[in-house]
């Protein structure tokens, strides 16, 4: 099984052929096929769509102290589900 480096949304993944990454939200629908680059060796990563959603909410919450200044914001990132196909 070779390994490979793909980059999206900014951040760096190792994957195998026949994983299922979970990476920042990806255009296209569900069944789509992708490809990348493979950072280390200039192969060919292709990945399809398998699923799309939103993770849990998280609290972004702002905090000034003697001025009653309060912010609480909540933010849930989309997210897509990729399974790797094939590395060549």
């Amino acid at each position: 099984m070779s390994v490979a480096v793909i980059a999206t949304g900014g951040k760096q993944y190792a994957v195998h052929e026949g994983d299922a990454v979970t990476v920042e939200k990806l255009p296209g629908a569900v069944g789509d096929t992708l490809t990348f680059d493979d950072l280390l060796s200039g192969r060919k990563v292709t990945g399809e769509i398998t699923g799309h959603g939103r993770a849990e909410k998280k609290i972004v919450f702002r905090y000034k102290s003697k001025t009653r200044h309060r912010v609480k914001r909540g933010h849930r990132q989309a997210y897509s589900v990729l399974k790797i196909t094939g590395i060549q």
